[in-house]
């Protein structure tokens, strides 16, 4: 957040060069997933304040912070620093959750129906009643446990739902309970005829 001269001259290295006189301008210069973790930090730790209060109006980060002290508090540590050209975008991959399938995988999975898979839509009956994957099967998230019955252990398991959220808790409960599965953790849209769409935004 410091001006880019002084953050050029020294900075913490990995860090990005956005400087808070910049800001309130510069949404596109944040990762468009919310949930990317952010470390914010300037001289001190009130100007980064300044800036965590700007981005926290456009409303929808969750997972930022301030680093206490700044980088004055950084460089007193004897941390190591880093001079020279720095970016000036945030650009975040998320890693993989454990038991998370490629978004390609998946693809692939449901567009050739192996025998030896299972896709198990976890979304309510509502929902899946509006459409679901050929050939998947739908149990509800809250019914998993009590319902293991019917989903074959000789085969592996990909669960999905509406947004990856309830079809990793279902990933965990087939886990625990000796099953081969992964999870797509993702936004997906299927029609009354089975076409889908995916999206990580």
């Amino acid at each position: 957040m410091r001006p880019a001269s002084e953050a050029k001259a020294a900075h913490i290295p990995g860090a990005i060069s956005i400087p808070l006189t910049h800001v309130s301008h510069a949404v596109d210069k944040f990762p468009k997933d919310k949930k990317a973790p952010i470390v914010l930090y300037s001289y001190d730790t009130q100007s980064a304040v300044q800036a965590f209060e700007v981005i926290s109006f456009w409303g929808g980060f969750t997972n930022i912070v301030v680093l206490d002290g700044g980088f004055k508090e950084w460089k007193k540590a004897g941390y190591t620093i880093a001079s020279g050209d720095m970016p000036t975008k945030i650009v975040y991959e998320p890693k993989p959750r454990p038991g998370e399938i490629a978004v390609e995988e998946f693809k692939k999975i449901a567009e050739t129906q192996p025998k030896n898979v299972l896709i198990l839509d976890v979304r309510d009956s509502e929902e899946a009643e509006n459409g679901m994957l050929i050939g998947a099967k739908n149990i509800a998230t809250q019914d998993v446990p009590k319902r293991l019955a019917e989903i074959p252990k000789d085969k592996k398991i990909v669960v999905h739902c509406l947004t990856g959220v309830r079809a990793e808790l279902a990933y965990h409960a087939l886990k625990n309970a000796g099953y081969d599965a992964s999870f797509l953790n993702a936004n997906i849209k299927i029609d009354p005829h089975g076409r889908y769409e995916i999206s990580k935004e």
